[in-house]
């Protein structure tokens, strides 16, 4: 007996010696991102030895529900990758950890080395909520040698020269093709061309739509211009095979973001390779704005491991390691200096979304705007039918908006009086 109890007791003494005593941070990531994180994660564990970080990778459908229940049954993660359009709400519910005093007092994250709309974009009411991880924007992807044949040796620079190339284009490819795709169930491109303006998409600090600004309705007019000539057709991205139809060359023209480069790369036949490229959006007058997009990294203000949890952010903001994870993934880095000798640098599809990104945008930052965005896309397809004038396309708008954000307005008053 005595000689079992001695050998039970020194099982138990070395089963306590092999307890893991780190600290867990738990962090939550979205789809590939997830997945391509976890490669990344050894590497912090071997600088911070004191840390294990717990990863959960969730897919993006219904991530946003799953997050929003999590904050209110108690059990959000420490850390988490935010779509830049979902910080405004779990902000303003008061889910997120403040982070402008770390960023003060960091030594490797620098506000001045990101694209300065990316970063924007992670700021509400002046407190900065999230730390920007990987940036996309929207451009134009476009056939060289189609635009050669109509007569032109560069991309547009302006909506004029947009316009004269559409409309060439148009006349040298002949019926049944056309110069540009817009697909009518896709928001972007009608609010890329409204971020253009100098007006703001919602008015009174987000309380009524601002789709009646004179800037606003000379955006719906270039649309309507464009599908009133035929220069686009009227379809959605259900109808559109998009590579196979670039191709062929039913398209010359389309808008979209850095995931399609990989997209055409593997897509296009060998002998069209050297045939696309990409190039900044035009805009009224020149080089246009384009719509501020991504994902960052957020700190849950119930989390009671802060301190390891910026020791993570500061980590996956490194330049080298974002220069990796871009190998991982193809997500943009959203530091300047990330793109510096890296294969970024001589990419050249890569670089305009470089360029375009310095001139990127933040959508409104409501929590409403993705019910917005929406909307959106609902009058915009109407516009391009030719059901609803430039007058009326921007009143039913701005009458839509309105309703929306009718609960934000009364939230404010209440705040407000109180």
């Amino acid at each position: 007996m005595w000689l079992l109890l001695l050998v039970a007791a020194l099982l138990l003494s070395g089963c306590a010696g092999t307890a893991d005593t780190r600290e867990t941070l738990t962090f939550w990531a979205m789809g590939r991102e997830g997945d391509a994180v976890g490669r990344l994660i050894p590497a912090f564990e071997r600088e911070h030895p004191e840390i294990r970080v717990r990863l959960q990778t969730l897919p993006w459908a219904g991530a946003h529900q799953k997050l929003l229940t999590a904050f209110v049954g108690g059990s959000s993660p420490d850390l988490c990758q935010l779509g830049n359009t979902w910080i405004p709400e779990l902000a303003e519910v008061g889910a997120l950890t403040p982070l402008s005093a770390r960023v003060r007092s960091s030594a490797s994250v620098e506000p001045g080395d990101y694209f300065p709309g990316i970063w924007d974009t992670n700021i509400i009411g002046g407190a900065l909520y999230g730390v920007p991880w990987y940036v996309d924007t929207r451009l134009l992807f476009y056939r060289r040698d189609l635009l050669k044949r109509a007569g032109f040796d560069h991309p547009p620079r302006t909506w004029a020269e947009w316009a004269r190339q559409l409309r060439a284009v148009k006349a040298t490819q002949g019926p049944g093709n056309y110069a540009l795709l817009l697909p009518l169930n896709e928001f972007e491109p009608l609010v890329t061309l409204g971020l253009q303006q100098p007006a703001p998409l919602l008015r009174d600090g987000g309380r009524y739509g601002g789709f009646e600004s004179p800037g606003f309705k000379k955006a719906l007019g270039f649309y309507g211009e464009i599908f009133g000539n035929h220069w686009a057709p009227l379809v959605s991205t259900t109808e559109i095979a998009t590579v196979t139809d670039f191709a062929r060359g039913y398209f010359t023209f389309f808008i979209s973001g850095p995931w399609y480069i990989a997209e055409l790369e593997h897509g296009m036949p060998e002998e069209l390779q050297n045939a696309w490229a990409t190039a900044p959006m035009p805009g009224p007058d020149g080089p246009g704005a384009s719509i501020a997009g991504g994902s960052s990294l957020v700190i849950f203000r119930a989390s009671h491991h802060l301190r390891a949890a910026w020791q993570l952010i500061e980590f996956l903001s490194n330049p080298t390691v974002q220069r990796k994870f871009y190998r991982l993934t193809g997500d943009l880095p959203p530091r300047r200096t990330s793109w510096k000798n890296s294969i970024l640098a001589n990419d050249p599809y890569a670089l305009a979304f470089g360029e375009q990104l310095e001139r990127a945008k933040p959508v409104p930052k409501v929590p409403e705007w993705q019910h917005i965005a929406g909307e959106i896309s609902v009058v915009g397809e109407r516009l391009a039918h030719g059901d609803l004038t430039v007058d009326r396309a921007a009143r039913e708008l701005d009458r839509r908006a309105d309703a929306i954000l009718s609960k934000r307005r009364w939230v404010l008053s209440r705040e407000k009086r109180n």
